[in-house]
Parts: structure tokens; sequence; C-alpha cells
């Protein structure tokens, strides 16, 4: 038996509640990766840098890191801002 991450679950089940239309989700050309993924979802999110990092509750300097590609986000941290671009207004819940 496997045990799974709480954060991650808890996403995916926010993720779902969220994206009830699969017209909604995300679509890529290529492939994806984790890579693609953020930069889409940083760039799709309108939120400044430290807005950003706040929101997801980490560093600016660890979201430099991603965009240069030094750091990958997490599964757990792409869901959460797959949820953040979805509903913008979940950005300013998270902030308070």
């Amino acid at each position: 038996m496997t045990n799974k991450d709480p954060m991650y679950e808890l996403l995916s089940s926010l993720e779902q509640i969220v994206f009830k239309d699969d017209s909604q989700r995300m679509t890529l050309t290529q492939k994806p990766t984790a890579f693609t993924e953020f930069e889409q979802l940083r760039k799709g999110s309108g939120l400044k840098i430290d807005d950003f990092a706040r929101a997801m509750g980490v560093s600016v300097a660890m979201v430099h890191e991603w965009e240069s590609r030094r750091e990958k986000p997490s599964p757990a941290e792409l869901k959460l801002m797959r949820l953040i671009q979805a509903d913008p207004r979940l950005s300013r819940q998270l902030m308070e």
C-alpha cells in the first residue's frame, strides 16, 4: 500500500471541483512537462511574481528558480497553480 501526499489528494479533489467541465482544462501543444506547464500557468495567472509566490506559499527566489528551470514545481504545486489560474479569487484568499 502506498501513502499518498495529503496535500496532493486535497488539491486533486479541488481540481475536480473547479474543472467540472473538461473544456476548461489546459491544452498544451506539446507533451507537458512541469516547466512548460509552470510557464503557462504563471503567465496565465496574471499575478506579479511576489503575489504569485505569496499565493503559492513559496519565496520569490523559488519562483525565479522555477522560471530559470533550475528547480521544477512538485505535482502538488502544479495543481495549486492550476487552481489559482482557474479561479483568481483563490489567490487573494491564499494571500490573506
